[in-house]
């Protein structure tokens, strides 16, 4: 019995050090700027274009990381292969985020249709509700602790916005500000991240990844 729980302690150690790189962190930010920067198009394209224009940029942007994950960030560190307790865990990570997708998709609907009938406030809670619980979750099955202070700072931005823009008139409800303030904190945290694992983990001179089979 101890040395099943040992393994998986090991597995769970494994899996919450791919995240060590910072590339998600820094994916998570550029993310998240999408929301500063989308204000700005809205007036020309529209709420629903100005942000569905982002979606090649995002496509550009995970491949870089990915590519940078393989030939940068592998060779130093190494590949794992998990076991079937995380693999289960995963599927069930995937199946909750699809279903707070899908409500969220339904509220924004019924937001859009019912607009000018529901106070702006509500709207605002709404959209910080939905980003705290998705960060929640994430940060709960991927054993992923920053992505909670991701997701309070993402939740409270829409928040602190609407307050910019009623007692100081910040332009398009405080979101560039707020948002913009909140991507660049985690981009940061993520280029420290991964410079500190270049530092720490320096190419070795023959090309053999590691691989660790856990059980």
């Amino acid at each position: 019995m101890s040395q099943k729980i040992s393994l998986k302690e090991m597995e769970r150690r494994a899996f919450r050090s791919a995240f060590q790189d910072g590339l998600v962190d820094i994916f998570i930010g550029c993310f998240i700027s999408m929301f500063a920067i989308a204000p700005f198009l809205s007036t020309k394209l529209g709420d629903f274009w100005s942000s569905v224009i982002f979606l090649p940029i995002w496509a550009i942007v995970y491949l870089i990381l990915w590519l940078i994950k393989k030939h940068v960030v592998k060779p130093r560190v190494g590949t794992v292969n998990y076991g079937s307790w995380r693999k289960s865990r995963m599927i069930k990570f995937n199946l909750i985020i699809f279903f707070i997708l899908v409500i969220a998709l339904i509220l924004g609907i019924l937001s859009f249709v019912k607009f000018d009938s529901m106070p702006g406030w509500i709207h605002t809670a709404r959209f910080s509700l939905i980003i705290l619980i998705a960060f929640s979750v994430a940060a709960y099955f991927l054993d992923f602790t920053r992505l909670y202070l991701y997701g309070a700072l993402s939740a409270f931005a829409p928040l602190i916005g609407e307050v910019l823009y009623v007692y100081l008139k910040a332009p398009h409800h405080g979101f560039p500000i707020t948002f913009g303030f909140v991507s660049c904190l985690i981009m940061i945290t993520g280029l420290v991240l991964f410079i500190r694992l270049l530092r720490e983990h320096p190419r070795p001179s023959l090309q053999v990844e590691s691989e660790v089979m856990v059980e």
